[in-house]
C-alpha cells in the first residue's frame, strides 16, 4: 500500500493544488476579502503571485518526484507483488491436487479443513534419487503450519507408515530390498528458502518504462529508434537481394539449362515450365513470409517506442498540470466566491475528470501510434492553457462569470431581441 500510494502522487498533487487554490479564494471571495483589497489597490494578481511562486514550487518538487521517486516506487511495488505471487503457492495446497512447488517432492493432501492446518489423507513423495516413486510417506492425518521464523513449511503427520524402495540403477539382477516402517507421529520439515523475497528479483522488471527515470527512458528511446531503423535496413537489403536473385529463377531450375535466359520460358515444355513456376512460387512465399516476420518485428518495436515516449513526457505534464491547476482553481475560486469544501469540490471533480479524460484519451491515441507522444500526451495541457488565460483574465477584470443575475439579465436581454425580430418578421 505504501508503494502504490507513492505512484499516485502525480496525480494527487494536482488535484490538491486545484482543490486547496479554489477553497482559498473561494473563502476569500465569500467573506469579501477579496473586495476589500481590490478596493484598497491591490490587484488580483499580486494577491496570487505569493500562491503562484508556491504552486511553482510545488511544480518543480512534483517534477523531481515523477523522476527520481516514483521510478523507484514503481519498481519495489512490482517486485514485492511478484515475490508475493511466488511465496503463496509454497502455502497453497489444495485438496485433491498434487503440489510440486518443493525440490524434489510432491505432495498430496485428499483433505484440508477450513483452518488451513488440520490435514487428512497426506501422501508425500520423495524424488531426491530421480528413480520415480520409490520413496513415499502415507499419514491418516496431521496440521500443516509454518515455524516461528517462517523459514520452514512442517507437517506433523500422524498415524501412517514410510515406504523405501531402493534401486540398484547399476545392475538390472541386483537386490531390490524394501523399507517399511509404521508411526504414530512423525516431523517433515520443508524449506521455504525459495520462495523468500529477493533483491535481485527487481532486474527483471528494471526496464519497465514506469521503474526508469527520465535519463534511463531517453537512453532506451534512443536505442530503439537505432534498433528500428537497424531492422527497416535488412528489409530493404533482403528484399532488394532477394529481388535480384529471383529475377534469375530460371536458371537455378536443374532440369533446365544454366545460362538459358529468362525471356526463353515461353519456349519451355509443360512440365519444365511447371517445375520453374512452382520454384519461383515457392521462393516467393518464403521471401514474403521473411518479410512478414521482419515488418511485424518493427511494428512491436515501434510500439514499444510508443510507450517510453509516452512515459518520458508523462513526466514533463503531470508535473506542470499543479501550475496550470492553480491558475483554474485562484481565479475561478475568486470569481465563485464560495468557501467551504462543497462547492469547490464539486468543480474540483468536475475539472480534473475532464483533465483525466483528455490525458488518457491522447495517451492511448500516442501509444497506438494514431498521434506522436509528444501532441498525444500533451493534449490536455493544451486545452487547458487557454482556459488557465481565460479564468485568470476574467478573475483580472472583475468578471461576474459565474454569478446567475449576471446569466439571468443576459437571458432577459436576448428574450426582448428574439421577441422584436418576431414581431418585425410578421409585419
Amino acid at each position: 500500500m505504501f508503494y502504490a500510494a507513492g505512484t499516485l502522487m502525480n496525480m494527487a498533487l494536482p488535484l490538491a493544488v486545484l482543490l486547496a487554490s479554489l477553497m482559498t479564494f473561494g473563502n476569500m471571495g465569500e467573506r469579501l476579502e477579496v473586495v476589500a483589497m481590490k478596493s484598497a489597490g491591490i490587484p488580483i494578481s499580486k494577491m496570487m503571485l505569493p500562491l503562484a511562486i508556491t504552486a511553482l514550487l510545488i511544480t518543480i518538487f512534483a517534477f523531481w518526484y515523477a523522476d527520481k521517486v516514483i521510478p523507484k516506487a514503481n519498481l519495489k511495488l512490482r517486485t514485492l507483488i511478484y515475490n508475493v505471487q511466488e511465496q503463496k503457492p509454497a502455502l497453497n495446497i489444495e485438496s485433491g491436487v498434487f503440489y510440486n512447488g518443493f525440490d524434489d517432492v510432491t505432495i498430496r493432501i485428499g483433505n484440508k479443513k477450513s483452518d488451513n492446518a488440520t490435514i487428512e489423507d497426506v501422501l508425500i513423495y520423495d524424488h531426491s534419487r530421480h528413480q520415480g516413486n520409490v520413496t513415499m510417506t502415507y499419514a491418516k492425518s496431521g496440521v500443516m503450519k509454518m515455524t516461528d521464523d517462517e523459514r520452514y513449511l512442517l507437517f506433523i503427520l500422524k498415524d501412517g507408515y514410510f515406504w523405501d524402495e531402493s534401486v540398484n540403477m547399476e545392475s538390472q539382477t541386483a537386490s531390490k530390498p524394501l523399507n517399511r516402517a509404521n508411526f504414530k507421529e512423525q516431523y517433515k520439515r520443508f524449506d521455504l528458502s525459495s520462495f523468500q523475497l529477493k533483491d535481485e528479483d527487481e532486474e527483471f522488471f528494471a526496464s519497465s518504462q514506469q521503474a526508469m527515470p527520465l535519463r534511463m527512458l531517453s537512453e532506451k528511446i534512443d536505442t530503439l529508434k537505432v534498433m528500428i531503423q537497424d531492422s527497416k535496413r535488412e528489409i530493404s537489403r533482403g528484399f532488394i537481394n532477394n529481388l535480384y536473385y529471383f529475377s534469375n529463377f530460371v536458371r537455378d531450375v536443374d532440369v533446365l539449362e544454366p545460362k538459358l535466359p529468362l525471356d526463353s520460358l515461353p519456349h519451355l515444355t509443360k512440365s519444365q515450365r511447371s517445375l520453374a513456376y512452382n520454384y519461383a512460387k515457392m521462393n516467393v512465399e518464403t521471401v514474403q513470409s521473411s518479410i512478414k516476420f521482419a515488418c511485424d518485428d518493427v511494428y512491436y518495436r515501434n510500439l514499444s517506442l510508443y510507450s517510453y515516449q509516452v512515459e518520458y513526457q508523462n513526466k514533463f505534464t503531470f508535473s506542470l498540470a499543479c501550475l496550470l491547476f492553480f491558475f483554474i482553481g485562484a481565479p475561478l475560486g475568486s470569481i465563485i466566491r464560495k468557501g467551504g469544501i462543497g462547492i469547490p469540490l464539486v468543480i474540483t471533480v468536475a475539472f480534473f475528470t475532464f483533465y483525466f479524460m483528455l490525458t488518457a484519451f491522447g495517451k492511448n491515441m500516442a501509444v497506438t501510434g494514431e498521434m506522436s507522444a509528444f501532441a498525444g500526451v500533451w493534449l490536455s495541457t493544451f486545452i487547458l492553457i487557454p482556459i488557465c488565460f481565460f479564468l485568470t483574465y476574467k478573475a483580472t477584470v472583475d468578471s461576474s462569470l459565474m454569478s446567475a443575475d449576471t446569466y439571468h439579465k443576459l437571458y432577459k436581454k436576448w428574450k426582448v431581441k428574439i421577441a422584436s425580430l418576431i414581431k418585425s418578421k410578421r409585419k
